[in-house]
């Protein structure tokens, strides 16, 4: 089984697991989310480590061992993107299986089972990216929008798109639902791994929102910021962003 094989395999499995353990009703709420989290993650952490034993290992919902900083393969997942969605039973959640080698989100696989329970995006099946004629549609938190891509979406005269989990948006621009994700607002490498391996399969930019690559398996793995647009659209977003920081 090959690495994007595998990264689909088990986000399906993954996805399959949790529409389980959501349809059971022993759990609802934070309840809910907390026993997704922790049914997914042991599945998840369990194949890895059977399938792939020479590879590192990052999950959000495992504790962090520095073991991973000597390998050049780290597999980067979070089982359950989007956590409140998924408690609250929406369909914006995410399951995200990613694979960085030397740094670069190469291999991932996103599933999105509360809205297809076999629906997962993908990096060695990319298909053709979908057409929009009219303003650019842009995704943003639906809680809590950040304030940068408030300003960006003003400049450009976009759309604002609200949606629930990381993956969600990002594959939201992989659909054709929209052509800007900019995210500014505090994020892992986790939340954004598995999604960008996908986007940049499918002829996507993605980038940190300064236009500065983004780097996986680092010490810190906090990575506050995501731009995956288009290709048209990262020019006028980055020059909005950098226009905007130069304004003070």
């Amino acid at each position: 089984m090959t690495d994007g094989e595998l990264a689909a395999h088990l986000a399906a499995c993954a996805g399959r697991i949790l529409i389980e353990v959501r349809a059971s009703r022993l759990f609802e709420g934070k309840a809910l989310g907390l026993a997704g989290d922790q049914v997914a993650n042991q599945f998840l952490v369990h194949a890895l480590r059977a399938a792939r034993p020479d590879d590192g290992l990052l999950s959000e919902e495992s504790k962090d061992t520095e073991e991973r900083l000597g390998k050049s393969r780290v597999w980067i997942v979070d089982p359950v993107d989007g956590t409140r969605e998924y408690g609250e039973e929406r369909g914006d959640w995410a399951v995200h299986v990613g694979l960085a080698i030397e740094g670069v989100a190469e291999i991932g696989a996103v599933a999105l089972p509360g809205l297809d329970e076999g629906l997962v995006l993908r990096s060695d099946r990319p298909s053709e990216l979908v057409g929009h004629s009219g303003p650019p549609r842009m995704l943003v938190s639906r809680t809590r929008p950040a304030a940068e891509a408030l300003a960006v979406a003003e400049r450009l005269g976009a759309e604002l798109v609200p949606l629930g989990s990381a993956g969600a948006k990002a594959m939201a621009v992989v659909r054709g639902e929209a052509e800007i994700y900019l995210h500014s607002g505090g994020q892992y490498e986790w939340d954004s791994c598995a999604p960008v391996a996908v986007a940049r399969a499918h002829g996507l930019h993605a980038s940190r929102i300064d236009g500065s690559p983004l780097v996986y398996n680092r010490r810190d793995t906090y990575l506050p910021d995501l731009l995956i647009c288009r290709p048209e659209w990262a020019e006028p977003v980055l020059g909005a962003l950098e226009a905007m920081a130069s304004a003070g």
